[in-house]
């Protein structure tokens, strides 16, 4: 299992959220990084769902987390993908390819949207907020 997690919404270093602040505590911020995927406006938040497209980038941050399973429990649950919440979860934490800034392709975990996105504002430029 790895210990990276790739985050490029709320949980980024840039917002003042609780979740994002339990990240910063137990986890070192590796850097920039992105993704093949596509990025929607869901509410006041964002969804990202995985491209073969190679003009299809996220951009985000890639985290070392200090105690995964831990953390990963609890991000599980602000994701609504943890037990105990009804099928289909809105999210779903998978594993993925994720390049960081110097170059060096990584297996990191993120959380794919998992709802429809009919009607959902797509955010071309991959970049969501203070990114």
């Amino acid at each position: 299992m790895t210990d990276l997690l790739f985050v490029y919404g709320t949980l980024t270093s840039g917002y003042d959220h609780p979740m994002a602040r339990l990240l910063a505590a137990h986890a070192e911020i590796v850097g920039p990084a992105t993704c093949r995927g596509r990025l929607y406006l869901i509410k006041h938040y964002p969804g990202l769902l995985l491209s073969d497209e190679a003009s299809d980038i996220v951009h985000g941050e890639l985290c070392r987390l200090t105690q995964p399973d831990a953390l990963l429990r609890e991000l599980d649950m602000y994701e609504a993908c943890g037990e105990g919440f009804a099928e289909p979860t809105e999210y779903l934490r998978q594993t993925l390819p994720v390049t960081s800034a110097d170059g060096i392709t990584h297996e990191a975990w993120t959380y794919i949207y998992n709802w429809p996105i009919d009607g959902l504002p797509r955010i071309a430029s991959g970049r969501f907020g203070a990114i």
